[in-house]
């Protein structure tokens, strides 16, 4: 384990900085499995010049996830990587981003959110998704096609500016400013600007809503009466960006990783249960929320042999409690057949992903529409991100294949 006292200001600089970089699209973070060996929780320098912590150990990671000494308050923890970005959580404080809230508030609007996105009615979406996923790989033409921006990143946009009412036009801006928002190379000042288009767009659009009642989880909001118009804003704002650039990255993986391995496309094709394992798998191996999530402690807390202080922030790595060899065996083989689903690729505790219904039903889609034509297509090539909290594709391009 590596410690050094908090007060030791002038040593902070020798401290390590949180994993950054890939040697290759599918390997943890650089220097991130040398971590997790040495040790389940160490010293880490923040951005800023922060001194905090990172647990790497699957129970521990649990563990601050769920403690009441940890709060989610962003007001409270600073950031390891980037700070404006954080690990997401948006710069700025309005009414209802409950992501950044703890218990009773947080479960307030928790529970308004998580009745309509319950698995049961996400399922009920399974048809439409299929038919918008379909209509996209039919409109893909050309003698190389990019999966990327023809179908992984359009799809997820349309589902959820569907379901919560938002005109495509409108998504198309939202798109590019959530790019922008999340690319570490934007500034603090760029992503706050971001930010507020962003909530700017959107707040037009519940005006818009509360004038002509359109279809779509917005007006169920203003129907149902309990939320403040800034706080709709906020919900949807905190749906919006939830349900678009991880899922679309997810797609994105998955494909290149059935691409290059045929095999295993064919050994799951046209099989329901085996997509669903698949699935999972695919959701630990790939631990796109590659710098984790933070969390700031309101009390004294013993924690892997070390006492965390108040005030202190600690980051819960995801990758590497997803790949946590006492948790999952041989955690460096992606296995298709794997049929343990304890991942943290969504996080857990109260602040659990409340969109992972619909993230789920969104990669089964995905991979069964793919599954039916993937011998279709050849790689041809890709690119990955360097530069963004959420690890993925910027480029999957595939050539059709000729007909002989």
């Amino acid at each position: 384990m590596t410690e050094t006292p908090t007060g030791a200001a002038g040593r902070t600089h020798t401290l390590p900085t949180i994993p950054r970089g890939r040697t290759g699209v599918f390997a943890l973070p650089t220097g991130l499995v040398a971590m997790a060996e040495a040790g389940p929780i160490h010293r880490l320098r923040y951005a800023g010049g922060h001194v905090g912590w990172i647990v790497t150990d699957y129970e521990l990671c649990r563990r601050v996830l769920t403690m009441p000494e940890f709060s989610s308050r962003p007001d409270l923890r600073h950031s390891a990587i980037h700070e404006a970005i954080g690990d997401g959580q948006p710069p700025e404080d309005r009414p209802g981003m409950f992501v950044g809230m703890d218990p009773p508030e947080h479960t307030h609007y928790r529970r308004i959110v998580a009745a309509a996105l319950r698995l049961g009615e996400m399922r009920k979406l399974q048809a439409s998704i299929t038919d918008r996923a379909n209509a996209l790989w039919d409109a893909c033409r050309g003698d190389t096609i990019d999966l990327v921006s023809g179908i992984a990143s359009p799809l997820p946009a349309l589902v959820i500016t569907q379901l919560l009412g938002v005109e495509e036009t409108t998504s198309h801006t939202l798109t590019r400013c959530l790019e922008r928002m999340l690319s570490l190379e934007s500034s603090a000042d760029e992503v706050r600007g971001m930010f507020g288009t962003i909530f700017d767009e959107l707040g037009r659009v519940v005006l818009r809503r509360e004038g002509d009642h359109a279809p779509g989880f917005i007006t169920n909001m203003i129907d149902d009466g309990q939320l403040s118009h800034a706080e709709m804003t906020s919900v949807a704002f905190q749906l919006y960006t939830a349900g678009h650039e991880t899922t679309t990255n997810m797609i994105a993986l998955s494909w290149l990783h059935l691409l290059a391995n045929p095999a295993t496309a064919e050994a799951i094709r046209g099989d329901d249960t085996a997509i669903g394992h698949a699935m999972e798998e695919f959701l630990r191996f790939f631990s796109i929320i590659q710098y984790g999530i933070s969390r700031a402690a309101v009390a004294e807390v013993s924690l892997g042999g070390v006492v965390i202080q108040p005030g202190e922030t600690i980051t819960v790595s995801l990758p590497a409690a997803n790949f946590d060899a006492t948790r999952f065996p041989d955690p460096h083989v992606l296995d298709v057949a794997r049929k343990d689903r304890g991942h943290l690729a969504f996080g857990f505790g109260v602040h659990q992903c409340v969109a992972q219904q619909l993230a789920r039903v969104e990669l089964t889609v995905a991979l069964r529409v793919f599954l039916e034509r993937y011998d279709e297509f050849a790689l041809d090539s890709y690119a990955m991100k360097d530069d963004t909290i959420v690890h993925g594709l910027t480029r999957l391009t595939v050539r059709p294949k000729r007909s002989p």
